[in-house]
């Protein structure tokens, strides 16, 4: 097994001098969570970060496979760098997950580009190279001509699939834990009326839970049989479109793992109108009970499902959008990370590039500067996220 190398890198410090308020003190209650190697793995995550808007980009007019590479800043201005890598991790972030959507650099024969493959490297050994966690998935690869969880799809979802991660375990075979997979994003009906909506009442939705089951198997046994680390390395699973309601559904049905390293993928931005919806509302409030109980809600759910019977939980995305209410965003931010953490559960937070000035998006990091206009969401993130 050859030995994986990453390079120098420095590490600044100060990079959050700039906050001027000041944190609030949240008290939640603590719930027993059983020590599990699962678990503790979920401990040393602790707080991540989504290199959003970035090598997940599709649908870009104008780039082609001569110029594929310039798909990395199409939706976020700016190619990533070594120095975006260090701020994140000197902000007090120990994971990164880099979504990257895959079917838009490879050939017909699902080959996928070596220029494609060795941007992603080289990225993922600059968060290494700052002794970070790294999570690798398939992201915007949804739709009937790759992968789609239904039956009448399924024999290409499963050709696309495993051509994909077959590639991806052999040209990161050797990295060890810190590198993590996941098998897919939000995987769903697209286009379907119940595409955000799991309904179980509904045999589309039934038939779907049923598919992304069995594609969840296919991942990891692919995985497992690649050779090297591929072997012991922690792998995320979804339930139908990463939900909380996907997850803990009677119907959804973990992979069986022969190491017993499977983590259970969620996205969660909750409240719906104060976290995700552009026309909702500005406010929410360390003193409103609802507000908190949204958020408390789901969180017991996957706890009573799986942290309390030892199977971790990872909240592989949520935020809030900046609606100039950073009071707001700060008092939301620590309070949903320390309830996370109290049930053992870490979260990432969705980064698709802060700009100056307002603005409807989820950016904490400035890429062109790899500085912090709101470095006092930072510290919520970090504050609430801290393992007690």
């Amino acid at each position: 097994m050859t030995e994986v190398t990453v390079p120098d890198v420095t590490i600044p410090e100060n990079v959050l001098e700039d906050a001027e308020m000041s944190i609030p003190d949240v008290t939640v209650d603590k719930y027993k969570v059983p020590e599990t190697e699962g678990t503790a793995f979920i401990r040393q995550l602790k707080l991540g970060w989504n290199l959003g808007n970035t090598f997940d980009a599709i649908d870009v007019s104008g780039i082609t496979m001569e110029n594929e590479l310039n798909y990395e800043k199409s939706w976020c201005s700016e190619f990533t760098t070594i120095e975006n890598i260090a701020a994140i991790k000197a902000a007090g972030f120990e994971t990164i997950r880099i979504p990257v959507s895959w079917h838009n650099h490879m050939d017909e024969s699902y080959q996928i580009s070596e220029a494609w493959m060795s941007r992603v490297k080289e990225v993922v050994d600059w968060a290494r190279a700052c002794d970070m966690y790294v999570i690798l998935n398939t992201h915007h690869d949804n739709s009937e001509a790759y992968y789609y969880p239904d039956e009448e799809h399924m024999e290409q979802s499963r050709q696309y699939l495993t051509a994909v991660w077959k590639q991806i375990a052999e040209n990161f075979r050797d990295y060890d834990e810190h590198l993590i997979l996941e098998s897919m994003n939000e995987p769903r009906l697209v286009g379907h009326a119940n595409e955000w909506w799991l309904d179980m009442n509904q045999a589309d939705c039934r038939e779907s839970v049923e598919c992304i089951n069995q594609l969840n198997q296919l991942f990891v046994d692919t995985i497992r049989s690649a050779g090297g680390e591929n072997a012991n390395r922690w792998l995320l699973c979804p339930g139908y479109d990463a939900s909380c309601d996907g997850a803990v559904n009677d119907s959804f049905v973990l992979p069986t793992d022969p190491k017993n390293r499977v983590i259970v993928s969620v996205h969660a931005y909750t409240p719906y109108e104060f976290a995700l919806n552009t026309k909702g509302t500005e406010e929410w409030s360390l003193d409103n009970t609802a507000d908190q109980n949204e958020i408390l809600s789901f969180m017991d759910k996957l706890y009573g499902k799986y942290v309390m019977n030892g199977i971790p939980v990872l909240i592989g995305e949520f935020g809030a959008l900046n609606k100039d209410n950073l009071e707001n965003r700060v008092a939301f931010s620590v309070f949903y990370t320390k309830a996370a953490r109290a049930r053992g559960i870490s979260c990432c937070w969705w980064d698709n590039n802060a700009f100056s000035g307002s603005g409807e998006n989820f950016g904490l990091l400035y890429r062109k500067t790899s500085t912090f206009p709101y470095p006092e969401i930072v510290q919520a993130l970090v504050k609430g996220s801290e393992v007690e």
